[in-house]
């Protein structure tokens, strides 16, 4: 009597073809891992660093905006003085 693993063996036998498309899929997934891994260590960084080290971070402070003035134009020489009126 044949076991049931011996019975379904023809139809587990994985296909050992790769084109050239899928492993470059593969290689493409490999890369966008890593790639996102390394994103987010970069984003928590301060948050990984505090779970192992058990230190409160310091207080880093946030830069302020820099003012930004109004962009002076040249009047248009079409319109003409508005203040002469």
């Amino acid at each position: 009597m044949k076991m049931p693993f011996e019975l379904l063996a023809p139809y587990l036998r994985p296909s050992l073809y790769l084109d050239p498309g899928s492993g470059s899929f593969l290689i493409q997934l490999l890369i966008a891992a890593l790639l996102g891994g390394a994103f987010a260590i970069k984003i928590y960084w301060k948050k990984i660093k505090v779970l192992f080290t058990g230190k409160k971070p310091e207080e880093v402070p946030t830069p302020t905006e820099p003012e930004v003035t109004p962009m002076v134009t040249p009047e248009d020489p079409a319109q003409g003085d508005q203040n002469d009126k």
